[in-house]
């Protein structure tokens, strides 16, 4: 874009520095003629105008001046062609939204930022930070183009996040979807019995401990959590719903908890397929420029000591939640 805009310049410095001289002509011409001695000025009738339109010519000389600038001043300004790329790698924790979240904020203040590119290879991970990392990625759609993209894995919850973009590439066999949630209790009452472990619990409600892994969950229980991963999955359906631009009874034709091959959902769960190159070039179009300088914030920091040590909901990809099982 740059280079065109100075092309432009140059043509117009051109043009004005030919108009310039073709003006010094006529005026040198007009005003510098000089009367021979002796001869009799021949009478022309009906003279035609030969006078050169001073007026025009400078008005026409101001207007290209003043346009060149323009153009120097456009060019002195950052043009926000630069392109962010944020890193969303591993499990999503609350660290993860710590990191991610005011790095989007800070993005979409960032006027020189003109797109952000979420390089996405996560399974998912705890439901309220992936909902925080989702909502601040819609707001910063809002203001500038954002691109998510996979070269791997892009599952559960990091591919609801995903869909707080613009727009989803996918290297054509990176695994994506995984619509669902789910729900990890540890029933470990045996267990303290057969190791003479006694449990004495104080609490204030029928449902304080509920979730516990000293006893197993009642019946009523068991739907108060069964009503509450429901809500959850239907966050998650109308977010793809809303992303996608699908129907939820759409979504919910890919909402069996299975992840797909890009190359198998491009149309539906993805836009198109290919490398990062593939999602910069896409970022660039959304943008309107080319060449983009590119930014990767590579030091944000993914905990590696995830674990599920307790009763909780997660957007997560089970294939990725057998390692954690036991805190192992």
């Amino acid at each position: 874009m740059r280079e065109n805009l100075w092309k432009y310049v140059s043509a117009v410095l051109i043009i004005l520095l030919v108009l310039a001289s073709v003006a010094i002509a006529v005026l040198y011409e007009q005003v510098n003629v000089t009367p021979v001695s002796n001869v009799t000025p021949a009478v022309v009738e009906n003279p035609v105008n030969v006078t050169c339109n001073a007026t025009g010519s400078s008005l026409q000389l101001s207007q290209l001046r003043d346009e060149v600038a323009f153009l120097r001043s456009e060019l002195a300004k950052p043009n926000g062609t630069t392109i962010a790329v944020v890193p969303i790698f591993g499990i999503i924790t609350d660290y993860t939204a710590l990191e991610v979240v005011p790095l989007l904020r800070k993005l979409a203040e960032n006027d020189s930022i003109g797109g952000v590119l979420l390089w996405i290879e996560s399974p998912g991970g705890d439901v309220g930070p992936v909902m925080d990392i989702y909502s601040a990625v819609r707001k910063l759609a809002l203001v500038k183009p954002v691109v998510a993209y996979s070269g791997g894995i892009m599952a559960s919850g990091g591919y609801y996040i995903a869909n707080g973009a613009d727009k989803i590439v996918a290297s054509p066999l990176a695994q994506v979807g995984s619509i669902g949630v789910i729900y990890v209790h540890y029933d470990l009452q045996k267990n303290y019995e057969m190791n003479g472990i006694k449990v004495e619990v104080f609490k204030t409600g029928p449902y304080k401990d509920m979730g516990a892994e000293w006893r197993d969950l009642t019946p009523e229980e068991r739907k108060i959590i069964s009503n509450m991963v429901n809500t959850y999955f239907q966050a998650f359906l109308q977010a793809v719903s809303e992303g996608r631009n699908m129907s939820i009874s759409e979504v919910k034709k890919f909402a069996t908890g299975r992840t797909w091959f890009a190359e198998n959902v491009t149309g539906t769960l993805v836009d198109e397929t290919g490398g990062m190159d593939t999602a910069i070039s896409l970022l660039e179009k959304l943008m309107n420029v080319s060449g983009a300088r590119v930014i990767i914030y590579k030091n944000l920091e993914t905990p590696s000591d995830f674990g599920v040590y307790g009763s909780e909901a997660l957007y997560l990809d089970p294939d990725y939640l057998k390692p954690y099982i036991g805190g192992g």
